[in-house]
């Protein structure tokens, strides 16, 4: 397991192990008499039975045959997937291009009412101006992906920004100040990108927090992360993507934002913050 992965996603493999295990159990078979069946090594079962190894949809679908309840196959496939799906690494989410991974997220941006984000090193995509978002994108693509669907992928960022406008959604958005002052991509694009944070930081159900730089703070800068609603948390770290449901772990998160929320000026404060950046530009 990725030293990246989260309580949530052990939890979630228990689970499924469970499941299995207790299958076995129902069909009255020992763990040697169940890999005899499969044709695997016993050691195989154990550790898939008790969460060490995750099993394939092969290593499944043998299970529930040598159980003789091939009825519960799709079930526990579709459980096995869900539980893979809470990490990705990029290379697979990114594997065949930027603009799936862009459009996969749109129907949590839909169905979601209060969001929560915090960023530590970039502006959040809800807020970036399309060349800004052109920039980071291609970055990425440079850095880490061989199809170049970059284009594509910027015009999906923009099209899921029109959630800021419909609906009656909330909006708490956390920076760094630093990030106001990170050089990302030209003058005018950074220049384009601050102003329109003056813009969209002014509308009634966006709240902008920025928190400044400063010698001494109660919580230091953290991995950027989304909050939704109260049910689901997404962490963008170096290596993939994490979602995390677990309630314990989602009020750590939110809390992490109240206390960040804390430190952070607002209105009037925030806004000369952002307007001294801009003008550093020359």
């Amino acid at each position: 397991m990725s030293p990246s992965e989260s309580s949530s996603v052990q939890q979630a493999r228990k689970v499924l192990a469970d499941r299995l295990r207790e299958m076995c159990k129902d069909a009255g078979l020992e763990g040697k008499q169940l890999a005899a069946a499969c044709g695997w090594h016993p050691s195989r079962v154990s550790r898939i039975a008790n969460a060490k190894t995750s099993p394939t949809t092969d290593d499944i679908r043998a299970w529930c045959r040598a159980c003789g309840r091939e009825d519960r196959t799709d079930d526990l496939i579709a459980s096995l997937r869900a539980v893979e799906g809470m990490w990705i690494e990029w290379r697979r989410m990114e594997g065949s291009g930027l603009r799936r991974a862009q459009e996969a997220v749109l129907p949590l941006f839909e169905r979601t009412r209060w969001f929560r984000a915090y960023s530590s090193w970039l502006v959040p995509g809800l807020l970036q101006t399309y060349g800004y978002t052109e920039d980071v994108l291609r970055a990425v693509q440079r850095r880490r992906v061989a199809v170049d669907d970059v284009a594509d992928a910027v015009a999906a960022r923009m099209d899921r920004q029109r959630v800021l406008y419909e609906g009656s959604a909330t909006f708490a958005f956390l920076i760094e100040e630093s990030e106001l002052r990170n050089g990302l991509g030209s003058v005018e694009t950074q220049t384009e990108q601050l102003e329109h944070l003056l813009k969209v930081g002014a509308l009634p159900h966006i709240s902008l927090g920025v928190v400044p730089m400063r010698t001494s703070r109660p919580r230091m800068p953290v991995e950027g992360f989304w909050i939704y609603d109260r049910a689901q948390v997404n962490v963008e770290l170096v290596s993939g993507y994490l979602t995390l449901t677990q309630p314990s772990e989602v009020r750590a998160y939110a809390d992490t934002f109240a206390t960040l929320a804390d430190t952070a000026v607002y209105g009037p404060k925030a806004h000369r913050l952002i307007r001294a950046a801009a003008d550093s530009l020359g």
